[in-house]
């Protein structure tokens, strides 16, 4: 039987804003606000971006510390996941600078970003900042952005530049961009690879075909993360009034299917976090 599906809610991301959504969350409150609908309609975790006055991506540690405060005092034991997402601002010792100053039980790096280059300071600086990680105790998720990053990733297994322990990762279906959007199928491009030193898989979709992206994942024992940062629009094609009712379709899925949702506390449990 498979584990507990653990639904990660992403409400606001990088890169889109209230004129891309009404009721995309910009500051911590609400933010923190969104967190607490999307708990209540399902999800374990909240994969957070922060940004600064002007509504732009920052990685902020002061605001990173701020959030999750808040969605402790709002939501309980919600699972906060912050992310490095360099946007093109941030090099890589600022990302992991970053990730340490804020003290976060989990964070979600992309491999092609911390590790960009086959250089020996790029591959010593990687190599510091995920063993700096696992000894402090911060849950990292790998983003693989296409099926050739998961060859990558086992190359950084290999040579230890990602220290032996938990292998979870995030595959992403699609971009930004209108003419990648995410296709039903894409998924298939890395099950069909070596998945079997991972030790759990997430995706996400962008784009309209979200759900349809999303849901093949839930028999096939991966879990999901979903929002307004990925796809602003519902399983008939409608405008999601939030990233809350982006959940729900998630959590229905689950239960067509026959799978359960993890608690937060239960996400922390598959994901190894506090062992």
């Amino acid at each position: 039987m498979s584990a507990p599906l653990i639904i990660t809610a992403a409400p606001n991301g990088a890169r889109l804003n209230k004129q891309d959504h009404p009721n995309l969350p910009v500051t911590v409150a609400e933010t923190a606000a969104e967190a607490a609908r999307c708990r209540a309609a399902g999800a374990a975790v909240l994969h957070a971006h922060v940004r600064d006055q002007d509504g732009a991506h920052v990685l902020d540690p002061g605001l990173y510390r701020e959030l999750i405060q808040a969605v402790r005092e709002i939501c309980g034991d919600m699972l906060v996941q912050i992310t490095s997402e360099a946007v093109g601002r941030y090099s890589p010792a600022e990302q992991a600078a970053a990730v340490f100053a804020s003290h976060p039980e989990a964070a979600s790096v992309a491999l092609r970003e911390m590790w960009p280059g086959e250089g020996s300071h790029e591959q010593r600086q990687a190599r510091d900042f995920y063993a700096r990680a696992k000894a402090e105790g911060i849950h990292i998720q790998h983003i693989l952005y296409a099926p050739p990053d998961l060859v990558r990733f086992a190359d950084a297994c290999a040579r230890r530049i990602v220290p032996e322990g938990r292998r979870d990762v995030l595959f992403v279906l699609g971009r930004y961009a209108a003419s990648l959007e995410a296709e039903p199928g894409e998924l298939d491009g890395f099950t069909s690879g070596d998945v079997s030193t991972l030790t759990s898989w997430t995706v996400c979709a962008f784009g309209r075909r979200g759900y349809d992206c999303l849901v093949p994942a839930i028999p096939l024992g991966g879990h999901v993360r979903v929002g307004l940062e990925n796809n602003l629009h519902l399983r008939d094609g409608s405008l999601a009034p939030d990233s809350a009712a982006l959940v729900k379709e998630m959590a229905e899925a689950a239960s067509a299917a026959g799978r359960s949702l993890a608690s937060p506390q239960a996400a922390r449990e598959l994901l190894g976090i506090g062992d």
